[in-house]
Order: C-alpha cells, then sequence, then structure tokens
C-alpha cells in the first residue's frame, strides 16, 4: 500500500521507516529541510537504536522517500499524522497546532478512498472535531495512538503489544478498519491484540496510560520519602510489592523520577483538558504526581550538598547522563539536567558526560560544562553523581572509578548500583530512599 506520514520527528521517523521495513511504499513529509535530508542520507536527526538500518535498507530498495513537498502524498491511500502536540508556553494544555496544520495541508489531496490516521497524542475531543474538517473531502478519519519508548521505538513500532483504532461510527469506520488492518497485517498475523473503540476511548488510551504509568513511579518515589524519614529501603520495599501481581515490580524503581517529552506533558494536558471538560476533580491527583516527581531532583542536590559539608562552591560535581533515559539522546524535561542546573546555581563546578546527549544538552543548557570522554569527565571530581543509568555507568568499577577523582563521594539517583561493592572500595555512597 502506499502510504504517507506527515511529521517526519521521533514519531513520524520510526513510523515511516517501519511502515516500508513491512513492504509498504512509504514517503514521509516534514517542513524542515535539514531534517529530510538528514532521513533521505540514512541519518535520522536524534539517536535511536536500529533506525539508521531501516532507513538505510528502505532508501535502497526504492519503498522510502522524504520531502517537504506534501504534492507528493497524492497517490498515497493512508496518511498518518505523526506531528508534536507540546505544552503550550505558560500552559498544561497540549498545544495541537502542528496537527490542525497537517490535516489542512492533506485537504485538496483527499478523496473518498483515503484514510486519515492521526497517531499524535491529543486532547480527547480533537478526532471528532477533525473528522468535520474531512467531512467534505469523503476521507475518513482514524484515531491510532503511539505507545512507543524512546530507545525501543523500533521494536515497539513493528511489535507492538497492542493496536488501537478509533473510529467513526458506521459503515465508514468499518471500510477505514479494514484499510488499517492491511496496513498491519503483518503485526495482526503475528497475534497481537486489537481493540477498535470510538474516537475519544482512542484518544484516551494513550494519556491514561502515561498517567498511569507516572502515578506509579511517583508513588514509589513518595514511599522512598518515607524510607529515607524512617530507615527502611525503598529498593527492597519496591520488591516485597512487586511480588503481588496485582501490583507488578515493573515502574517500581524509585530515584530521580521521570522526564522527557512525553510523560510530563501528557500527565499536565490530561489535567487542562479535564478541567476544560469540568472533570478536573477526577484527575487532581495528578497535580501530587507531578509535584512528587519535581520533588526528586531537589532532594539529589540536597543530599550531594550535606554530603559536601552544606556548600557547592568551588566544588567539582560529575554528572553522569543529560538525556532523560538510557539508550536516547532526548534532553526534554531531563531529570539529569535540572539537577546539573541546580547545583551550578548553587556555585558548583559541574562537569556533564553522556554517550549520546552532548549536543542536545549543551545547546539547551550551554552554561554547563561538557566532556564526552567518561574518564576525563571523572578526573578531579569531588563527587559523582549518576543521573542516568546508562550500562556503561551500570558497568563502571569502583576501584578504578577512584583512582580518577578527588574524593569518594557516589550519589546514586537512579538506584542501579550494588552499595556493597562500592562502600567496600572506599566510596561514600548515597541513593534516594535507601539507607
Amino acid at each position: 500500500m502506499k502510504i504517507s506520514v506527515i511529521g517526519c520527528g521521533y514519531l513520524g521517523a520510526v513510523h515511516a521507516a517501519a511502515m516500508a521495513s513491512l513492504g509498504h511504499e512509504v514517503v514521509g513529509v516534514d517542513v524542515d529541510e535539514d531534517k529530510v535530508s538528514a532521513l533521505k542520507s540514512g541519518r535520522p536527526p536524534f539517536f535511536e537504536p536500529g533506525l539508521s538500518e531501516l532507513l538505510v535498507k528502505g532508501r535502497e530498495r526504492g519503498s522510502l522517500d522524504f520531502t517537504t513537498d506534501v504534492s507528493q502524498v497524492v497517490d498515497s491511500r493512508v496518511h498518518f499524522v505523526c506531528v508534536g502536540t507540546p505544552q503550550k508556553p505558560g500552559e498544561f494544555a497540549a498545544d495541537v497546532t502542528y496537527v490542525d496544520a497537517a490535516v489542512d495541508s492533506l485537504l485538496e489531496h483527499m478523496t473518498s478512498t483515503s484514510v486519515v490516521v492521526g497517531k499524535s497524542t491529543v486532547p480527547v475531543g480533537t478526532a471528532e472535531r477533525l473528522a468535520a474538517v474531512l467531512a467534505d473531502t469523503g476521507a475518513s478519519l482514524m484515531w491510532n495512538p503511539e505507545f512507543l519508548r524512546e530507545g525501543h521505538a523500533v521494536e515497539d513500532t513493528l511489535h507492538p503489544n497492542r493496536l488501537v483504532y478509533g473510529v467513526a461510527p458506521g459503515e465508514s469506520g468499518h471500510a477505514a478498519t479494514a484499510v488499517l488492518d492491511e496496513v498491519y497485517a503483518t503485526m495482526l498475523d503475528d497475534e497481537t491484540p486489537r481493540m477498535v473503540t470510538d474516537f475519544a476511548t482512542a484518544e484516551l488510551v494513550k494519556t491514561a496510560a502515561n498517567s498511569f504509568l507516572a502515578t506509579k513511579i511517583s508513588f514509589i518515589n513518595a514511599m522512598a520519602e518515607l524510607c529515607e524519614a524512617s530507615g527502611a529501603d525503598v529498593t527492597q520495599l519496591a520488591d516485597a510489592i512487586g511480588m503481588d501481581d496485582r501490583i507488578g515490580r515493573k515502574f517500581l524503581n524509585a530515584g530521580l523520577g521521570f522526564g522527557g517529552g512525553c510523560l510530563p506533558k501528557d500527565i499536565r494536558a490530561f489535567m487542562a483538558r479535564a478541567g476544560e471538560l469540568g472533570a478536573d476533580q477526577a484527575v487532581a491527583f495528578l497535580k501530587e504526581i507531578d509535584s512528587i516527581n519535581m520533588r526528586r531532583r531537589v532532594r539529589m542536590v540536597d543530599i550531594t550538598r550535606d554530603i559536601l559539608a552544606g556548600s557547592f562552591i568551588g566544588k567539582k560535581i560529575t554528572v553522569l547522563g543529560a538525556a532523560f533515559k538510557p539508550d536516547s539522546d532526548d534532553v526534554r524535561d531531563s531529570p539529569a539536567l535540572s539537577v546539573a542546573r541546580l547545583i551550578a546555581t548553587q556555585g558548583g563546578v559541574v562537569t556533564v558526560t553522556d554517550p549520546q546527549a552532548i549536543d542536545n544538552a549543551s545547546r539547551s543548557f550551554p552554561e554547563l560544562n561538557y566532556v564526552r570522554d567518561t574518564s576525563a569527565a571523572l578526573a578531579g571530581a569531588d563527587a559523582v553523581l549518576l543521573l542516568t543509568e546508562w550500562r556503561e555507568y551500570r558497568d563502571l568499577d569502583p576501584i578504578a572509578t577512584a583512582s580518577l577523582v578527588a574524593d569518594r563521594i557516589l550519589v546514586d539517583g537512579r538506584n542501579v548500583l550494588d552499595p556493597v561493592q562500592w562502600r567496600g572500595a572506599g566510596w561514600t555512597y548515597r541513593a534516594l530512599g535507601r539507607p
């Protein structure tokens, strides 16, 4: 099938490359000429394991192209809308300007057999409004939310744990469902669960899922606060309650909290939209979830300052990690960089290192010092903070690392290191929620 993907950022580039790998003929459209040029050459403008290989293979087969000319979608049967919905400046609400613009750009190219499939995360009610915009063209609209994890996006696209279709009632919905089933035939043959719902339910699935995950993370971080006050160990607590299969162990890793371009802005947009619908009390708890998450960053700074006798002034602090999570170069709302900036404002001499995110971090926070080589970044450090749990940081040898630093002080913001091993090598080891 001929497919277009409107918006070639993180979601769109991955989706376009994945659909081409399934045998479809795909054209990706974006207004950014530099991004289009990079994708054409097989160089994604962001780090995502496995994506470059998919881009190169798609280009070599002739099944994948990228352009800034939206008229190139004219022969496509299905049009995926994959543009961003950032948080509005000064507000919690999501900005759907790019979604509206993407649909408007398609209008003159629609026919009665065209299917527009929204994948962007939008406030509930958006799909119904856009369906009315498309009504005069005869094209069908569906909403097919994405559930990608950065660092695993290629796998999550090609082998999703579920497919959700939000469709209009009646024959148009049935016809559109059949078309999307054809697009996803490989996944359906692999018995991927498929759920067909109304527009509103499909729109809510993504934001509800992210809100639940954020709640689980902030719950265990709230327990970490209690553990610190009582002398308990939050890691053992998480292991114990995670054995209950009604709770489960996933997303019960206490530490610095969540960041990135999805969870923070999605739960805030969820609250904003609930308020517009008069249901703000139903999700009022999410405000505290957000507050707990942000408090972890301040707590990380407080613990480190206490170890350093109450002052950062003149102290060299090495921060391991800039990305909001490992296997990504995304620094949006990065807890690691928030901590680094807070320490720098209190007089610390902060050096940040990261395997992939240095370029993005230095553009966003040029006031910090950046060193690409881990050993060079550790040299002469008065304290080391592990804030993004990249494998290379988890595998650091405490004895070898001790030979590089000025003082053996390590604060593990992700609870991923072995306290016994590090303390045995002479380090002062601290972690959030652990004695």
